[in-house]
């Protein structure tokens, strides 16, 4: 028996390929290297729903179904009410996700990338005591999150970035949410439903929870001397580094270069409290440094959590909401699956091995 599921092969996929030992990510057929900061969320949604509905989806359609998606889903904010408000960020948007109609087909999949974006910054303009915003339309999905939440036209960095990050973060292989969405789409469920189980797979800190952390450690080092006698002292406690390890990964983890990368033009620009970024760089060598002398035949990395929490946390995002961030550019690799599981797969029925009491007539 594979505790966990270890190496477990579970399904066959044309989707992504995510190798831990060359630290590689592919995305149909597709490095990341390739895609992070050289294409849109647009563009790469399009990629991964190809060939998975009746209807081609060019990335330009794509674009244009999106802004109309986006507009629609606004009307769902009236049901929001003090109750919704008290949740986390991330709960409160699966609430209203839940609220959506549960189909297969290509329009349940548009509306289900589209309401997330509009979801999470109304809400968390919502709990400030500001009106949500309209979306726009004509704009980007990445221009159009960031104009609702901040109230103020993005730049063309702070789009790259967001961009950058949605299109890192689309799909990973058979993660833990991925693989619900997998489990629930095998049983006939509707498009929607596997989503709403991905969501809730996802907001435990053992998967999607720990960029937020990462910028609790950085506020508590404070400053790049403190760096390495704090991280030793965690470590002496038997603590966690939050953003360093992965499950997957036993080199560095590429999304973690991909985002590191995506940060440089907020900083170039002065988006980014430059401060901020020394300390993390100083945390990261100190980090890297004490694991190695520590635990010499357990290779430990930076992981993409790292440097997530520095970019949504530039882009204005409240770090209690980052995961929700995540599951507006996870969705579409969530969907993909689920219509993938749908398609070419059969219901997921693994045995169990059990280590209970027998009864004596038996």
């Amino acid at each position: 028996m594979k505790y966990g599921l270890e190496d477990v092969i579970a399904a066959e996929t044309t989707l992504s390929d995510v190798d831990g030992l060359a630290g590689r990510l592919i995305i149909k057929g597709r490095s990341l290297d390739e895609l992070a900061g050289h294409t849109t969320y647009e563009e790469v949604a399009a990629l991964l729903l190809e060939g998975l509905f009746e209807t081609p989806v060019p990335p330009q359609q794509l674009a244009l179904l999106l802004g109309q998606a986006r507009l629609q889903a606004l009307a769902h904010l009236h049901t929001v009410d003090a109750t919704l408000l008290a949740l986390p960020p991330v709960d409160a948007m699966r609430a209203l996700i839940a609220r959506l109609p549960d189909g297969d087909d290509l329009e349940t999949a548009v509306r289900l990338l589209a309401a997330p974006a509009v979801f999470l910054p109304a809400l968390l303009r919502l709990r400030q005591g500001r009106e949500p915003l309209a979306p726009q339309a004509d704009l980007s999905h990445a221009a159009d999150i960031l104009a609702m939440l901040t109230g103020t036209a993005p730049s063309a960095e702070q789009t790259a970035a967001l961009d950058a990050y949605l299109v890192t973060i689309c799909d990973h292989g058979l993660n833990a949410s991925t693989f619900a969405a997998r489990v629930v789409a095998s049983t006939g469920a509707g498009l929607a439903s596997s989503v709403l189980a991905a969501i809730s797979a996802l907001k435990g800190p053992l998967h999607g929870g720990a960029p937020g952390p990462v910028l609790d450690m950085l506020d508590s080092i404070g400053r790049p001397l403190n760096a390495r006698p704090w991280i030793e002292s965690a470590l002496d406690r038997g603590e966690r580094l939050m953003g360093f390890g992965h499950r997957v990964y036993r080199v560095r983890d590429p999304r973690a270069d991909a985002l590191k990368t995506a940060l440089r033009p907020l900083v170039k620009a002065g988006k980014v409290d430059a401060d901020r970024v020394a300390l993390a760089d100083a945390v990261e060598r100190a980090a890297l440094e004490i694991l190695k002398e520590r635990k010499p035949d357990r290779p430990l990395d930076v992981n993409v959590e790292f440097y997530t929490a520095l970019l949504l946390d530039a882009l204005g995002f409240p770090r209690d909401a980052f995961t929700g961030v995540f599951a507006i550019g996870r969705t579409v690799g969530w969907i993909a699956h689920a219509r993938e599981q749908a398609l070419h797969g059969r219901l997921i029925r693994p045995r169990s091995l059990y280590t209970g009491p027998v009864p004596q007539a038996a």
